[in-house]
């Protein structure tokens, strides 16, 4: 399979990655970026990952057979709307957003007579370090990318996008963007939003600062996600807010747990809290494709 045309909605770390891979891979001929920063549009161009550089959305489209929208899930609408008149009938369309259910319920609202080109993706990768100058041909390799096919998705396009992530070096799965938005919402989401609020219920205390000063590797890596990208993530979390508040409930009952045996002096209670969740983290195993750097986690 080889593209003529790739056009990169979203010059930064997951889009430029895609297209050096694509390009390795020899599966594109042309590649048009578009950013909404002019700077980031020339430093993309002068860094190689893109071949041409676009002044708006549909400027980039016109024309592709190969569309990937790589921007903060909550700028989709607006890129999908702005796409809409200038998207080929025989494109094939992808994201790399971390949810799922809302980016499609924008494409559903704006695309139109294109809905059909979409195919929804999330490709489990990144980098602690965001920015089209940390772009790697690497990216994808041996990582999870996760498809979610609405019924508007004919099988023809949705093989089409399985080609082009194994194409880049992903391991993909399918799944329904319901259940893709529950289970990220169990696993990444809510991690992420506990790593902002231990780190902020700390520096909120008068010894917070002195606190930190006395803090050793546990605490560097239960926080490192904390160090997360603040507008994408705020964008993740409004984006996903039922199913993050069903695992924060979730995460309170167990809390309570906690709290309850040691208001009540209950070494043992406590100790079989401790032993359920150790036992449980040793026998999990990162399944291959899983691993990334959580810091800028799509």
């Amino acid at each position: 399979m080889k593209f003529k045309r790739l056009a990169l909605i979203g010059c930064g770390l997951m889009g430029g990655s895609f297209a050096l891979a694509l390009r390795q891979a020899q599966a594109v001929e042309h590649i048009v970026g578009f950013s909404a920063s002019d700077k980031t549009r020339q430093r993309a161009l002068e860094l190689g990952v893109i071949d041409q550089t676009a002044t708006s959305v549909a400027e980039a489209v016109q024309g592709a057979d190969l569309v990937l929208l790589a921007v903060p899930v909550g700028a989709m609408h607006a890129s999908f709307e702005a796409m809409r008149e200038a998207l080929a009938p025989n494109a094939l369309l992808m994201d790399v957003g971390s949810t799922k259910c809302d980016v499609i319920a924008a494409a559903q609202t704006t695309l139109g007579e294109r809905l059909g080109c979409f195919v929804p993706a999330h490709p489990i990768a990144g980098k602690e370090l965001a920015g089209i100058e940390h772009a790697d041909a690497q990216l994808y390799q041996g990582r999870r990318t996760i498809l979610t096919p609405m019924p508007q998705t004919g099988i023809h396009r949705s093989q089409a996008a399985h080609q082009v992530w194994t194409a880049v070096g992903s391991q993909v799965s399918t799944m329904t963007p319901e259940a893709h938005d529950a289970t990220y919402a169990a696993v990444s989401h809510l991690p992420h939003l506990l790593a902002f609020a231990a780190v902020n219920a700390l520096t909120t205390q008068a010894q917070g600062a002195a606190f930190l000063e006395m803090a050793g590797p546990g605490f560097r890596d239960f926080s490192r996600i904390a160090a997360s990208d603040p507008a994408v993530w705020r964008d993740i979390l409004s984006a996903n807010h039922a199913q993050v508040l069903a695992q924060v409930g979730h995460f309170r009952d167990a809390l309570a747990q906690f709290e309850l045996a040691m208001q009540q002096s209950d070494a043992a209670a406590l100790q079989a809290l401790i032993a359920n969740a150790s036992k449980t983290r040793a026998a999990w195993t990162l399944q291959a494709g899983n691993a990334c750097s959580p810091a800028s986690e799509n």
